[in-house]
Order: structure tokens, then C-alpha cells, then sequence
């Protein structure tokens, strides 16, 4: 399944609707405002909080936590040690890893477990301006989780970016 996500358009208070690829509202993206700290909940169609991201308060790097029912389920941040490119890693409750690679700035990159490919997330398949589309390549994998995982994936990258422009990234 394929889903439809708009890139840099989240700050505090902004909402938004995922679409799957039958164009049908699939999660909501809602914003918090007034919080110290950027925070997004993850929605199902009846409003139900599926997941809870947040970037965390303190940390040497920039990180993000995903949530659900406040408890930490995945924690994304840039690895260490990898010259020359930008490579994320997700790590999981359980203390397993997701490989996040590829073009992470071009919107194009795999979000893989143990090799495999759990999510693609492209621009490619879109011709509409600051959207790409996550999309989930094995059934038994949690949608929410991996969209959660690229929300963060696109915070983290944004932040950086305006770090390097010599901007505040916001958000704290």
C-alpha cells in the first residue's frame, strides 16, 4: 500500500491528512501547539492516537522518539560514523534496528530491517510539490509506524538543512 505524505509543510498546530493511493484519508497528522517540545500525533480516520512523535529534549543528536500508548516504540537518528553520506537508524523497543538509507535529502530512501525493504519512501512517484509517498512493502509490517518513521526521517533532515543555513530549525 502507498501513502501519500507532504514534506516541510509541519510545524506546531499544523494538521494534515495522509492518503493511501486511492486518494482516501488514511491518517491524520496533528500538530501540538503549545508544547516545549515539537510533537505530532499520529491519527487513525475516527481519531483514534495511533502513534505520539516527539523530538526529544536532550540528546547529543538530534532525535526523535515515536510513541504509543506512552511508551517508546522506535527512536530515530542519524547513525554515527558514516562519512560522506547521511544514513538514520531506527531503533526499536526491542533493541533491534532499522537501516534507514538512500537519498534521504532527494526524498528517496529505503527503510529496511535486517536487509530487507519494510518501506520505500519516494517523490518520484508524485508530481506535486513537497509530497512523497511511503510505500509499505510487506503486509505484516505496521503502516503507521513506518510513515511515523519517515515524518521523523523529514523533521530530522529539515532541521538539519537549516542548521547548515545558519537557521534555527525551530521546534524547542
Amino acid at each position: 500500500m502507498r501513502y501519500l505524505v507532504r514534506e516541510r509543510v509541519f510545524g506546531i498546530g499544523d494538521d494534515f491528512w495522509v492518503e493511501d493511493e486511492n486518494g482516501e484519508r488514511a491518517y491524520l497528522i496533528d500538530g501540538k501547539a503549545l508544547r516545549l517540545r515539537e510533537t505530532f500525533e499520529l491519527k487513525d480516520r475516527a481519531g483514534n492516537v495511533l502513534a505520539v512523535i516527539r523530538k526529544k529534549a536532550i540528546s547529543l543528536r538530534d532525535t526523535m522518539r515515536v510513541e504509543r500508548d506512552g511508551k517508546v516504540m522506535v527512536t530515530v537518528r542519524e547513525k554515527r560514523f558514516t562519512p560522506m553520506r547521511t544514513v538514520y537508524r531506527a531503533e526499536l523497543a526491542t533493541g533491534e534496528e532499522l537501516e534507514i538509507r538512500g537519498d534521504l535529502v532527494g526524498k528517496e530512501y529505503d527503510i529496511e530491517y535486517e536487509g530487507e525493504r519494510l518501506a520505500r519512501v519516494s517523490r518520484k512517484w508524485f508530481r506535486l510539490r513537497d509530497t512523497y509517498a511511503v510505500q509499505v512493502e510487506r503486509e505484516d509490517s505496521d503502516p503507521a509506524v513506518l510513515i511515523a518513521v519517515a515524518v521523523c526521517v523529514d523533521r530530522l533532515m529539515e532541521r538539519s538543512e537549516d542548521e547548515a543555513d545558519g537557521k534555527d530549525g525551530g521546534g524547542e
